[in-house]
């Protein structure tokens, strides 16, 4: 697949070669290997011998015709936030340059080459705090901070190499990515009778690999870690390749679980972890958004945004047998402790990724919004709550498996806390002492960009923005503590509130 730009006042073209392993329904998917060569004019600029190229994979390289035209474009910040295309982070963070040049030292090698996936994890079900988790990953956040053009080089090319995983299902017939409006029953998991689709016959299952090991590959995905890859920087750049590189993830997060679970063509996410609720939910919401309207699948993920949306707030917003806290329960989410317990960072996830669909202009997403901060805002100030272990790393949320949720967050904690220190006064130094914290520092990595309380910052800051008094007070106590991270290196988390009611009416009913 090519692309091609002409700049007429610079006098020099840009050559884009996509080169594309993923028709959806191919007979005997698997890996390839061949010898890559690209020329422009007469001149070679790129050669590959023995490229590896995984199944449903792709992967691209651009070129300059007439010499590159070296221009760096510094895309006005301010600007992009106050669109509210892309979340408040912090603009008084200034971008360490030492991690900066050191991030980009290390930009080199297999890892940004065709198969290679930059500076993102390659097996994403890694656990741990990382610099891709988040609204947007860490490289992303210091480009649109700092602008830098090395940040830029990594983040475009950490984007580009997002077609390395198994993930992208073409179809033939539309030459689009694979639609669940147009075959509801597809789906990577379950078995053969799970695909038949009643109003065809047919059955919609993806064929399975020519044989055993054919599909063998290094890069492992998921929803629940994974990275927003292409976003930011199709926001930026209008090319095509990051459009559908969105929309590839977007509609994969949408039919990667059971057609039953997910409610076949609605592509619920909620039989994902809560966490993958998040960044599925993130993805589709930003793949809503910024199709372009004229464009034949525009339609189809506003609609299954919208499903999702609709079960969420049925299920929670409008559900007068919806618990207090303001958690969701479903999925895989209360698993802890003998199903006692849920993670509160994974909720703040949610809350997050609910507050930028929400700034991206989905009235549903605000509705949500609005039930789902009282979550993080209790933590901080609920009565019986302490905000030191606010964010804890797992919280009960019953008494047992089968148990109702509790009425309150003073329940919670007291359920939660150390037994030690359940009856001190909170923000004591008896309370840090148990807590083995200093006083006024909050347990969870609280000096880390990456730790518990960073997972909370922004879920308090849309809080902040559209629950009043009780979400600014929250956010007030959350900035009194006394141990908070170094953002300069790894602003992922970096997001404050906006300060206003939340946007215009126009924007708060789209």
């Amino acid at each position: 697949r090519f692309a091609l730009r002409w700049y007429p006042q610079a006098g020099r073209a840009r050559i884009d070669v996509t080169v594309e392993n993923n028709w959806a329904w191919e007979p005997d998917p698997q890996n390839l290997v061949y010898d890559a060569r690209i020329t422009v004019g007469k001149e070679e600029v790129y050669n590959r011998a023995d490229l590896s190229h995984y199944h449903h994979a792709r992967w691209r390289k651009q070129f300059w015709w007439g010499g590159d035209a070296a221009v760096h474009v510094r895309h006005d910040t301010r600007q992009l936030i106050a669109s509210r295309a892309v979340p408040n982070y912090d603009q008084s963070l200034r971008i360490d340059e030492g991690k900066m040049a050191g991030a980009f030292a290390s930009w080199n090698g297999p890892k940004t080459e065709p198969m290679g996936v930059g500076a993102a994890m390659r097996a994403m079900p890694t656990t741990g705090g990382r610099g891709d988790i988040g609204l947007l990953p860490a490289w992303a956040a210091s480009y649109l901070l700092g602008m830098d053009p090395r940040a830029r080089t990594i983040t475009l090319g950490t984007a580009d190499l997002a077609g390395s995983w198994s993930i992208h299902y073409r179809d033939k017939g539309t030459g689009l990515p694979v639609s669940l409006l147009d075959y509801p029953y597809m789906t990577v998991v379950g078995s053969a009778s799970d695909t038949l689709n009643p109003a065809t016959g047919r059955r919609e299952q993806f064929p399975a690999c020519a044989a055993k090991g054919a599909c063998a590959t290094p890069n492992r995905h998921d929803v629940s870690h994974q990275p927003a890859f292409a976003y930011l920087p199709y926001l930026l750049t209008g090319d095509h390749y990051y459009l559908e590189e969105l929309q590839f993830w977007a509609m994969y997060n949408a039919f990667a679980s059971n057609p039953g679970y997910r409610e076949h063509r609605k592509g619920l996410l909620k039989p994902e972890q809560v966490r993958g609720q998040a960044w599925g939910l993130r993805t589709l919401g930003e793949a809503a958004y910024i199709t372009p309207d004229a464009h034949p699948l525009k339609r189809h993920f506003l609609e299954i945004l919208d499903s999702n949306l609709d079960w969420y707030n049925a299920n929670y917003t409008h559900n007068p047998k919806a618990n207090a806290l303001g958690v969701l329960v479903n999925g895989y989410a209360v698993v802890y402790a003998r199903k006692r317990g849920l993670a509160p960072w994974q909720d703040d996830f949610f809350t997050s990724a609910v507050g930028h669909v929400a700034d991206l202009g989905f009235g549903k997403a605000r509705e949500l919004l609005r039930w789902k901060v009282a979550f993080p805002v209790q933590r901080m100030i609920g009565d019986g709550a302490c905000w030191l272990d606010g964010a804890m790393y797992s919280m009960m949320v019953r008494d047992s498996a089968t148990s109702p949720i509790y009425a309150n967050i003073g329940q919670a904690f007291s359920a939660s806390l150390p037994e030690q220190a359940r009856d001190l006064p909170c923000d004591s130094p008896a309370m840090a002492a148990a807590l083995k914290v200093k006083p006024g520092q909050m347990t969870g990595y609280s000096d880390a960009p990456t730790g518990f309380p960073s997972n909370m910052q922004p879920a308090l800051a849309y809080a902040a923005d559209v629950l009043g008094e009780p979400g600014r007070k929250a956010w007030r106590q959350f900035m009194a503590r006394s141990v908070k991270p170094d953002y300069s290196g790894a602003p992922q988390f970096a997001i404050v509130p906006r300060g206003d009611s939340g946007g215009s009416e126009e924007v708060q009913q789209r």
